[in-house]
């Protein structure tokens, strides 16, 4: 076997694996004000792990010529893709920023294959399993097996329970494991010490009279405070992208670990159906907001940010990890952030909550230990080359490829 790493390498963002040059897993896009893309390749066929805009951000464009190979996804993933792809159309069309078209997304539904966990497929002369990775609903490990070596494709992945999504617990067999190292050096808290400390800071700010607004990632974050609001009965209102990935995952019942509780939440919630107008009166309310972007650039949050920021008593409660460079990320560092082109000084108090979906060092760790006499090739973090020597002086067969390098069994056999 032989894999060539086209992005994800010594990285977060633009994930992309080429296997045997014929098969490839995930295309991504890595975001910023400049976003990058991974190398050209011209695949026989895809496979995504899961509809994160970093590992399928950038597949339309492999539709763009004259080629038409099949993409093979969980539905969950096929649906979520789909939405990124026409939101970053609606967003950036026309520009560097977009590497396609609307045709070229037409072209996924056409060329789209969706497949269940645990039930093999054929994808370019490979047998190709897919394995419930505990990330987001549809997320998955994917077992590519070419008759002489097994790859595991971890994806991204999580060894605790969430509320939207149950941990990961497959291991299937494999020679090699390519496997994701974001929290390498991260230890979570208990998540429900986490989900604790957020429902009681929420509850005081709501009791003291303020508004409480919730930035979150539309795709897994959104609903999982969904969820929790629900359960503990805290009066919310969702807005932006969230709203339709919400609806839509109601489709996919069997990707979720309580579809009957993501309805609850569903119906508990009050969605957002107006613009800025009704924004701005909804922010005076004494309620909590679950809004996009969750670091701050772009999206209703835009709107509900300004309209809160100047009152003490009012709160904004980050969910997910804060890139930096983003006005998240300012926000937490300095009591202030560019929204709209202006700097805006924040009275409200801002608190950060640990909701990561990854595995941290123990859940890595424990991972990986199911494979201590295969190779463990460390891609997805910021540190892979640091992780990677620490796993060989633990007694592993581990390194961490460059972005650009390739990867042979040939020198095993």
């Amino acid at each position: 076997m032989n894999i060539r790493f086209l992005g994800g390498a010594g990285e977060v963002g633009r994930s992309a694996v080429l296997v045997n040059d014929r098969l490839l897993l995930d295309y991504g896009i890595k975001s910023g004000n400049q976003p990058q893309f991974p190398g050209d390749v011209d695949p026989e066929a895809v496979v995504a792990s899961h509809g994160h805009l970093d590992h399928v951000g950038t597949i339309p464009s492999l539709l763009s010529g004259s080629a038409r190979p099949p993409i093979h996804w969980t539905p969950p993933t096929r649906e979520l893709a789909l939405t990124l792809a026409r939101d970053t159309l609606k967003l950036h069309g026309g520009t560097l920023q977009c590497p396609f078209t609307e045709t070229d997304v037409q072209r996924v539904t056409q060329v789209s294959k969706t497949h269940g966990y645990r039930e093999p497929f054929e994808a370019a002369g490979h047998e190709v399993t897919f394995f419930d990775a505990g990330h987001i609903p549809g997320s998955a490990h994917v077992l590519v097996d070419d008759g002489e070596t097994r790859l595991l494709y971890t994806g991204d992945f999580h060894t605790d329970d969430q509320q939207l999504v149950s941990a990961t617990t497959a291991r299937p067999d494999a020679d090699v494991v390519v496997c994701e190292s974001t929290y390498s050096d991260v230890e979570h808290a208990e998540r429900s010490t986490v989900e604790n400390r957020f429902v009681e800071s929420v509850e005081r700010t709501l009791w003291e009279g303020g508004t409480v607004v919730i930035p979150a990632f539309a795709i897994g974050r959104t609903q999982e405070m969904l969820l929790l609001c629900e359960r503990h009965d805290i009066p919310c209102y969702v807005d932006g992208m969230g709203k339709r990935i919400t609806e839509m995952l109601q489709h996919h019942p069997t990707f979720v670990r309580d579809a009957d509780a993501l309805q609850r939440a569903k119906s508990h919630a009050r969605f957002v159906t107006g613009r800025d107008g009704q924004r701005k009166r909804i922010a005076e309310q004494n309620t909590a907001i679950i809004t996009t972007s969750g670091m701050l650039h772009g999206g209703p949050a835009m709107t509900y940010v300004p309209a809160i920021r100047s009152n003490p008593v009012n709160k904004i409660a980050m969910t997910g990890y804060q890139v930096e460079g983003t006005p998240g990320r300012d926000l937490l560092d300095t009591g202030s952030a560019e929204i709209d082109g202006r700097r805006m000084p924040v009275s409200a108090r801002v608190q950060q909550f640990d909701f990561s979906a990854h595995a941290d060092r123990t859940g890595l760790l424990e991972f990986i230990e199911s494979y201590r006499d295969e190779t463990i090739l460390v891609n997805h973090g910021d540190r892979c080359g640091d992780f990677a020597a620490e796993l060989r002086a633990d007694g592993f067969d581990a390194s961490a490829p460059e972005r650009g390098d390739r990867w042979s069994d040939a020198a095993y056999r």
